[in-house]
């Protein structure tokens, strides 16, 4: 009797064994092998910048949705999440281990939290340092860390070697950055104004709020001689209409022909593409002085 019940605990924990196995092996091998290692296998993004990053450090087969917004690179998963109004059940839907971020809104952080689903957050970065370390950041969260050390040291390099090429100025160049067509601007104290002073510019406006509003009547008497717009994708301005506003015919930049329309993502996602950004404005800058731009 007692041989008998020992060959059925012994079948039934075979049976069990095998039953297991059987279970592990519908799976994803890849997905078991991150499992086992504690690295995300399943990550959703809900942040453009994030999106860049995850794919610059080679995390890219392992997003399974990005947000609306992220349309780089094209290959990138794109859904209708949103990460200004974020839903946690339409997260949820893509089963994700990771979610990476950029800011809290809708207090989804809570909801992921509440149910068992790892955050990163990514907050909008204020110089090309936070920049550099939110890059490794990814790394380290997704598995990638010497890709994404090897990818810092890149730019870094890349950036340094650009800065070189602009002409040396005893005065910097003045200038005016268009946010948008109401007149909202950078100062030289904000992510974008650090670029342009690395670049020989300073910005007309100047104050505690990073972005003020500017008044035309302001914006004509500082007469900066460069613009740069980058609200052309948004508002549809270019240096047509801008050449064509009351008194700003008279303009340095517009007499100069120095309105440039700057790509609006790459002037707003401070991430791995910030390089591109810096290469394009110490082109624009180079050729100031009369030198071709292009």
């Amino acid at each position: 009797m007692c041989i008998r019940n020992r060959g059925v605990a012994v079948a039934a924990a075979l049976l069990s064994m095998l039953l297991v196995v059987a279970g592990c092996g519908t799976g994803s091998g890849s997905d078991d092998a991150a499992a086992a290692s504690g690295t995300p296998s399943r990550i959703v993004s809900i942040s453009p910048t994030a999106t860049e990053m995850l794919f610059a450090v080679g995390a890219g087969d392992q997003v399974v949705a990005v947000d609306d917004q992220s349309d780089h690179p094209a290959d990138a998963p794109r859904t209708a999440l949103s990460g200004y109004t974020p839903n946690l059940e339409a997260i949820l839907a893509h089963d994700p281990d990771l979610v990476v971020l950029t800011d809290d809104n809708n207090d989804i952080v809570a909801g992921l939290d509440r149910v068992g689903v790892e955050v990163l957050k990514i907050p909008a970065a204020t110089n090309l340092d936070e920049t550099y370390a939110q890059i490794k950041q990814v790394g380290d969260a997704t598995g990638h860390a010497e890709a994404a050390d090897d990818l810092v040291v890149s730019m870094r390099d890349e950036i340094e070697q650009i800065v070189r090429t602009v002409p040396l100025r005893e005065v910097p160049l003045t200038y005016f950055h268009e946010l948008d067509d109401t007149y909202y601007t950078v100062t030289d104290d904000t992510y974008l104004g650090q670029i342009y002073s690395l670049l020989g510019l300073r910005s007309i406006a100047t104050g505690q709020n990073g972005y003020p509003q500017l008044s035309p009547e302001f914006i004509l008497e500082s007469d900066p001689e460069v613009i740069f717009l980058a609200d052309s994708q948004c508002c549809g301005v270019t240096p047509e209409k801008v050449a064509a506003r009351a008194g700003w015919d008279e303009l340095r930049a517009v007499v100069d022909g120095q309105i440039h329309v700057l790509d609006e993502d790459i002037a707003s996602r401070w991430g791995p593409r910030v390089v591109d950004l810096v290469r394009d404005i110490a082109r624009i800058v180079s050729g100031v002085d009369g030198q071709p731009s292009n």
